[in-house]
């Protein structure tokens, strides 16, 4: 088989079904609902509908939980929610994929957070986004997230910060610089914070738990009884916003960089006709594990593939190589990222910012063709890459995506979304 990528210099067309994102202009009124815990709790009493998200990683899906619906965190802070207030009516939504941090969360904000119009947040991603890490665009995309929910929808929200291991076995908070900064994020802004970390070090000095209770199977993704002590301590948080009648608030300045205050997420099926080689297709309904089934997070994608099905003369089907072009965005924006599916059949991916190549580093070592198979986890997963970070703000860039398929073998490439953020961030023709 030759080689099946060329070069293209085909830009696709934007449609106006993009989704934009900017911090909403500050607003006064009876009608605005204030982000207060009292206010929820008396709604929760008086037997109101209530929705509460829980928006994270694998550590608020419940990974390792014998049962994750029930016996997760997520699913012990359900059974004190209807315990404690035993005539509302709640609606719980998980809204976490494992392995993902806040940069990508700032993109799925909008669909698997608002999209659920909820009365109150719980907020993940510590673990993730590396509790010993003071890393700008992590912190930056998580206060975004923050003020977002604070300040552009008036939810009350809690944050929670879950331990590693490791976090716990270290006895101390010494040079966690992103657990800091995230207690930091959460005192500006009136909001409660579950600390886990802490709590856990607590309880494995009094002698009440042992490490190997909380993580039974790996260092990474406890068991039943390290999620009901995680949720011990996101359910006190909760508490303490309701007895201090805690009412969340908006700094006027960011603590960081205001970056991903303004973003769009570009799905690729609502742009114009797609490169050759593309096609619309829809997410797979199998998954290495639930939380990364990507029917959940996503609703199509566009999908390039070094093979194709067509039908002969006699009406018979077969399959044959068919050629892949590059895709080509003209953007505005400082930060882009990638949003996928990854399959063991998924091949290579280059890019190229303003013709420059992107250098990818995997591992210990750095490539211009990064692989983003699935093979050696044996199932589908989701697919995040963050391509640039720190481009120059207000200036046009053009972004180029050049599968890598191999010769001789049927290899493909899922993208659902680019994801461009930074001030006057925006796509153009």
């Amino acid at each position: 088989m030759s080689n099946l990528i060329k070069q293209s210099s085909l830009i696709l067309t934007v449609a106006m079904t993009m989704t934009s994102f900017a911090e909403p202009s500050k607003t006064s009124g009876s009608d605005i609902r204030s982000p207060s815990f009292d206010d929820f709790e008396r709604r929760a009493k008086a037997g109101e509908h209530l929705t509460v998200v829980f928006f994270g990683a694998s550590l608020t899906w419940g990974a390792n939980a014998s049962d994750p619906n029930n016996t997760s965190y997520r699913g012990r802070m359900a059974d004190h929610f209807r315990e404690h207030y035993p005539n509302a009516r709640f609606q719980f939504y998980d809204s976490a994929i494992g392995g993902t941090g806040s940069q990508l969360g700032v993109f799925r904000f909008e669909r698997d957070v608002i999209r659920r119009k909820p009365d109150l947040v719980f907020l993940d991603f510590s673990a993730n986004d590396d509790i010993y890490s003071a890393d700008p665009e992590s912190l930056a995309s998580y206060e975004a997230i923050v003020r977002r929910l604070v300040h552009g929808q008036r939810v009350p929200t809690v944050v929670v910060m879950f331990p590693f291991r490791w976090n716990t076995q270290q006895g101390n908070t010494d040079n966690m610089k992103g657990r800091d900064a995230h207690l930091q994020i959460a005192k500006a802004y009136g909001v409660p914070a579950g600390d886990a970390i802490t709590l856990s070090q607590q309880r494995v000095k009094a002698g009440q738990i042992t490490l190997d209770e909380i993580w039974p199977l790996d260092g990474v993704h406890p068991g039943d009884a390290g999620y009901a002590l995680f949720a011990d301590a996101a359910w006190h948080a909760y508490l303490d916003g309701v007895q201090e009648r805690s009412v969340c608030r908006v700094p006027e300045r960011m603590l960081h960089a205001d970056t991903y205050m303004t973003s769009i997420r570009l799905e690729l099926t609502k742009l114009g006709k797609l490169p050759v080689g593309w096609e619309k297709t829809i997410p797979n309904r199998t998954s290495a594990w639930f939380d990364a089934l990507m029917s959940r997070w996503q609703d199509s994608q566009a999908r390039a593939a070094n093979f194709k099905q067509v039908t002969d003369g006699n009406g018979k089907k077969q399959t044959i190589a068919q050629k892949v072009e590059p895709i080509t965005v003209k953007f505005i924006g400082t930060s882009v990222l990638i949003f996928g599916e990854r399959t063991p059949t998924t091949g290579k991916l280059r890019a190229w910012i303003d013709d420059q190549p992107v250098i990818f580093t995997q591992g210990n070592e750095k490539h211009e063709a990064v692989d983003l198979s699935s093979a050696s986890i044996g199932g589908n997963t989701h697919l995040t890459l963050v391509v640039k970070t720190g481009l120059a703000p207000n200036s046009g860039h053009i972004l180029k995506l050049e599968p890598v398929l191999a010769d001789g073998v049927h290899q493909e490439l899922r993208i659902e979304s680019i994801c461009i953020a930074g001030p006057g961030a925006k796509v153009s023709d």
